[in-house]
């Protein structure tokens, strides 16, 4: 009788820790998908700040580069350089569309040129960029057209 008894005392604790042992696993495995999205959330908060950043830096490279065609000096191509490579490293990288075809998810054509082939992107009047794979700005480009009929 005592025998029955402990055994199934010790079944019921087997049991029993097994139970608190799946249940300790559930809880590391939730802790662990918590700890992941608190991180991916910290990340995407980041890139979030980042991109307004470069959102409002954009313009200051823009006139550097309007400045260094007007302005031929060592100084002045130095500093934009220098600038455009510390946002390179952060991230933002120029959008290269300039004789390759028109894109209107990378570009915004700002002009119809007459050329030889058919949109084709002929010159950019402003740079466009890419921030972690996405689109941060288009580029505003002139595309060719063939034959340019006036009204």
């Amino acid at each position: 009788m005592e025998i029955k008894r402990l055994r199934e005392e010790l079944e019921k604790t087997k049991k029993d820790s097994e139970d608190y042992k799946n249940k300790y696993l559930r809880a590391l495995a939730d802790y662990q998908n918590y700890e992941k999205r608190v991180s991916d959330e910290k990340i995407q908060t980041g890139q979030i700040a980042t991109t307004g950043l470069l959102l409002k830096l954009l313009p200051f490279l823009d006139h550097l580069e309007k400045a260094e065609v007007f302005i031929k000096d060592q100084g002045l191509k130095m500093i934009k350089d220098k600038f455009y490579e510390m946002l390179h490293d952060i991230g933002l990288e120029e959008i290269q569309v300039l004789g390759k075809p028109f894109d209107p998810h990378l570009a915004e054509a700002i002009e119809v040129i007459e050329g030889k082939d058919e949109n084709i992107v002929k010159e950019i009047l402003r740079k466009g960029y890419r921030y972690n794979e996405k689109v941060l700005r288009v580029a505003q480009v002139k595309v060719t057209k063939k034959k340019i009929v006036n009204s």
